[in-house]
């Protein structure tokens, strides 16, 4: 379809963006793939455990909200109406993948971006950051999938119970529980993944150990009674 380029003041409401959009506007429809696009990825990544099927997932969701733009109610929340739609487009790649697949019955067994601390970007604190989010997101792919999906939308997009419930088709009690179980398991495979180095954490040797030795010699020496 060939989109019109009309102007796009200041920060407008998503509202406002889905009228221009509808009108085929470019700047209206960049504007909401760059508001909403994290949400559906992570959406789309916590079901299927992979990042570049998630991305197709991602742009195939977007097209299927815009060609069905006019049947969206204004009234409705955009975000939630965006992501059941990437949901469910997951949800359907794995069914066709495996069409007798119970999503609540599996084996247990990792954009998905977790915050982390504001480190002055350096080779070190990046590698750092990487290993982390390794772990992070690994621990995240083990978890079995009714749970996985709901820990990503509650705990990492941070929608509330009765939001993925809604989008789930569950009762707010039951994401409750799948939350709950998920953040056990997580913690057990984090503690799993990580005891090896708790060795190793708060290290203190070379250079840093003979500095603080020095500045402890020379306090002693200030502190030394003169005659001595």
């Amino acid at each position: 379809m060939q989109l019109a380029r009309l102007a796009l003041p200041g920060d407008l409401p998503d509202s406002v963006l889905v009228d221009r959009a509808r009108l085929r506007d470019e700047a209206a429809i960049r504007e909401l793939i760059r508001r909403h696009n994290r949400r559906l990825f992570r959406a789309a990544r916590g079901v299927l455990r992979d990042d570049a099927e998630a991305e197709d997932v991602v742009q195939a969701a977007w097209v299927r909200a815009f060609l069905a733009l006019d049947g969206f109610r204004s009234e409705a929340n955009l975000a939630t109406w965006l992501t059941r739609i990437a949901l469910n487009e997951a949800l359907g790649r794995v069914r066709r993948r495996k069409p007798a697949v119970d999503l609540d019955r599996l084996d247990e067994g990792g954009i998905v971006m977790f915050p982390l601390s504001p480190t002055p970007p350096g080779p070190e604190s990046e590698a750092g950051r990487a290993r982390v989010r390794e772990v992070l997101e690994r621990a995240v792919d083990g978890l079995p999938p009714a749970f996985r999906t709901v820990f990503v939308l509650r705990a990492i997009e941070g929608l509330d119970t009765e939001e993925t419930a809604a989008l789930l088709g569950l009762k707010p009690e039951t994401v409750k529980t799948r939350l709950h179980r998920a953040r056990r398991q997580l913690r057990t495979a984090l503690e799993r993944e990580l005891a090896p180095a708790f060795s190793e954490i708060y290290p203190f040797g070379g250079a840093r150990c003979a500095r603080t030795a020095d500045r402890v010699i020379e306090q002693l020496q200030r502190l030394r009674p003169s005659g001595e």
